[in-house]
C-alpha cells in the first residue's frame, strides 16, 4: 500500500513494487490525479486504486477494512502522502498548520494504525517518508518541517513498539526532487 501514490514519489514507489512483481495498492485523495494515474498504468497488472483521505479517521479505518478484507497480508506500507503549505512562518494560519499536521502526521499515524494487521500477518514494514525538511531548519516550512520531524521521531516509536511483533518501521528523508509539490 502506498498514500499519495497517484504522482512524484509514490508514483514511482508504486511502478518499483509493481516491478518487482507486488501488487500495489496506489491510494491517493486526487481523484483527477487517481483517474489520471490509473489511465497512465492502463495495461499494467498488479495495481489497484483507492481514493481516500488520510487525515480523516474514518475515512482511513473503512479504506484499510476494505483492503484488508481483499488483502490480510500486506507486505508493505509506504506512508507518502504529504502536503506542504510554504509561507513565512508569521504569515501560517492555525488552518495550514492543522492541514499540513493532518495529513503528514495524523495521516502517517492513522495508516499505521489501520493497517497494523495485515503488516502483522505478513511480518511486513512500514516506510515513512520523512523530509530533509525534517533534520534541518530552513524558511517557508515551519508546519511541513516540523512535521517530517514529528515523522521521524514517530518512526522511532514504531519500530521499537511494532519491531517486537515483527513489522519493521523506516523513514526515508528525501532531500529536494522534481515533483509537482516541489514546484509549488
Amino acid at each position: 500500500v502506498v498514500t499519495g501514490a497517484a504522482r512524484g514519489i509514490g508514483l514511482a514507489i508504486a511502478q518499483r513494487f509493481q516491478a518487482e512483481s507486488y501488487h500495489v495498492i496506489i491510494l491517493d485523495n486526487d481523484e483527477t490525479g487517481l483517474q489520471q494515474c490509473e489511465t497512465q498504468l492502463k495495461g499494467k497488472e498488479n495495481y489497484s486504486f483507492v481514493f481516500s483521505d488520510v487525515s480523516d479517521p474514518a475515512q482511513v479505518q473503512t479504506t484499510f477494512q476494505t483492503i484488508l478484507a481483499q488483502f490480510p497480508a500486506i507486505h508493505a506500507l509506504v506512508n507518502n502522502a504529504g502536503i506542504a503549505i510554504f509561507k513565512p512562518a508569521e504569515q501560517v494560519s492555525f488552518a495550514d498548520w492543522s492541514a499540513v499536521m493532518a495529513t503528514n502526521l495524523n495521516g502517517t499515524f492513522l495508516c499505521s494504525q489501520a493497517c497494523l494487521p495485515g503488516l502483522l500477518e505478513a511480518k511486513g514494514s512500514i516506510v515513512n517518508i520523512a523530509s530533509i525538511s525534517g533534520v534541518r531548519a530552513s524558511t517557508l516550512r515551519i508546519a511541513y518541517g516540523t512535521s517530517k520531524a514529528a515523522i521521524m521521531h514517530l518512526t522511532k516509536q514504531q519500530a521499537v513498539e511494532y519491531g517486537n511483533k515483527g513489522v519493521r518501521s523506516n523513514a526515508v528523508a528525501p532531500g529536494p526532487v522534481d515533483t509537482e509539490m516541489a514546484k509549488l
